[in-house]
This record gives C-alpha cells, structure tokens and sequence, in this order.
C-alpha cells in the first residue's frame, strides 16, 4: 500500500506541474498573436472556437490561473465581436430573424468571456464582484490594482459593455455601468498605451454611444479619437471605423464620415502584424459602411437596385 501511494502522489503532482507549464505557454506573453497578427479573417473565425474550448479545457484542469482566464475571456470578446456582432450587424434587413438570432448569441458570449474575467478578478481581489463604485468600495480594490491589471479590467469591461450595448433593456447589465466606467478609468490611468491604443478606441465608443445622462461626451469621444491616432500612427481602422458610425453619423456629418473610412480602407495591415487582422476586419466594415451610408443619411438617395 504505501508502495502505492508513492507512485500515485508523485504522478499527481508532476500532472498539476505539467498542466500548469502547458497553461503558461497557452496563455503567456504574444500567446494571441497567432490570431491577430493573421492576415486572414475567416481562417481565424473558424479556428477560434476549438482554440476557445481547448482553453475552457484547460482553464478546468487549472480554474485559479489568472493568465488562462484572461486569455479565454478575452477570447469569448474578440469572437463575439469580430465573428458574431459584426456580421450580424451588416446582414441584410431582410435577414432580420438571422441578425436578431446572432446578436443574442453574441450576448451570450460577451457574458461568458465577462464572467470568467470577473471571476479572475475576485480571485486576485477577494470582495472585488460585490463591490460598488457609489459606496467607495470598488475604488478602495482599484486602488491596489497595479499595471499588470490593466488587461483584466480593460477585457471584463469590454465584455459587460459590449453585452448590454445588444440589450439596452437589459436593466441588470446596465446597473454596473458606474463599475465598468471606474474600472476603465483606473485601466487607463495604469497603463494608458495597453495595446496599442486598445484603451483609447474603447473610449470612442463609451462616451459616443452613450445619453449623457449616463455617461456619453461627444467631446471626449473627439478626444480619444486622437489620441489613439496619436498612439498608432494613424495606424488603426479600427478608430476611423468606430469615429465615422458613432460620431459622425449622429452628427450628420457625411463629409467626415466618407474621410475616415476612406482612411480606414488606405491603411497598409502588413505595416503592423502585431494588429493585422483587426485592421482587416475593420476595413471590410468600412466597406460596408460606404455601401451603405444612404442607410445612415436620409439625404443620400437610394442605390439604383434597391
């Protein structure tokens, strides 16, 4: 028996030491590059789900590790937006069952990538998911976050955001925004150049998309429009996209909305691999947005086949 033992116990340990150097090299520094550096979105769309459920696999064998959690949130984010939200919201208004069917679905994951980043962040900050940020408790927890928190904070918030922006009605989702507006807050104040300009193109669509009465400034939009030009060279689709279809659609500004997705489409995606499919993607949405803008102007007339 004790012969028995000495062989089980030994083996156990070295599984968990074997997991966990596999969890690291899943989820280690560069680990999502083999997505956003490709150059090809439909190959990376159909990858992603088996890529997001060898994580969950993974994530089971090992539920406290903080960098397999923010890798299979952030992975649940990026698919529902890119692969999900996306094409849904270019589908046809004829396709209306579809598009509705999609955008749940893509509700769903924001959710589950949501959770599972929120889950990381009460690990690490033990009260962290029941804190408020009208009583001071969340911004006591902010305060002892440190750079290294910035993707934990920026991805949880990208997802509950994304999520309600599908349900505006969603009333339980929309009690945390005073938490999602901290936490980006405090995100942005550790490491303002997190991914770029990750940070800064969020903050495009926070305040552009939002009433006022909850948040929303078209003048810090403007403000975060530039610098993340500023911080990628002019280098991101992704802002130009995001300021033409929440700025400048609101304001009936069709000759600022034509310029920015004519400088989306002029972007070289080869000049910075490390952004190279994002900067695809958004460029095949400012092609749709220029086929479409008469959807977005009642004053441009209607294409000749509709």
């Amino acid at each position: 028996m004790a012969a028995f033992f000495c062989v089980i116990f030994p083996s156990c340990s070295m599984n968990k030491m074997a997991t966990n150097m596999v969890a690291d090299m899943f989820a280690g520094e560069g680990s999502a590059d083999v997505f956003t550096s490709d150059p090809d979105p439909k190959l990376v769309g159909d990858a992603l789900p088996f890529a997001i459920k060898l994580y969950e696999t993974l994530l089971s064998q090992n539920p406290r590790h903080e960098g397999l959690m923010l890798t299979t949130g952030s992975l649940f984010i990026m698919y529902a937006n890119a692969f999900v939200q996306g094409p849904a919201e270019m589908l046809s208004v004829h396709d209306w069952e579809e598009r509705e069917l999609s955008l749940n679905r893509a509700k769903q994951l924001y959710i589950r990538g949501y959770n599972i980043l929120n889950d990381a962040l009460e690990i690490k900050y033990p009260g962290f998911s029941r804190a408020s940020a009208d009583n001071g408790t969340l911004q006591s927890i902010l305060r002892g976050c440190t750079k290294a928190d910035a993707g934990l904070l920026y991805w949880a918030v990208a997802g509950g955001l994304s999520a309600y922006s599908i349900d505006l009605l969603d009333f339980e989702l929309s009690s945390h925004l005073p938490e999602w507006k901290a936490m980006i807050d405090r995100a942005y104040e550790l490491d303002p150049g997190y991914n770029g300009a990750a940070i800064d193109e969020f903050y495009i669509v926070f305040y552009a998309s939002l009433p006022e009465t909850m948040g929303g400034d078209m003048e810090r939009a403007q403000y975060h429009f530039n610098r993340a030009l500023e911080r990628t060279n002019g280098n991101s689709a992704g802002a130009y996209v995001t300021y033409a279809h929440l700025v400048c659609v609101p304001a009936e500004d069709h000759d600022t909305f034509q310029d920015c997705l004519e400088k989306a489409l002029a972007i070289d995606p080869d000049k910075d691999t490390s952004s190279r499919l994002v900067n695809v993607i958004n460029q095949q949405k400012a092609r749709w947005l220029l086929d479409n803008a008469w959807t977005f102007f009642y004053f441009l007339p209607f294409p000749d086949e509709y």
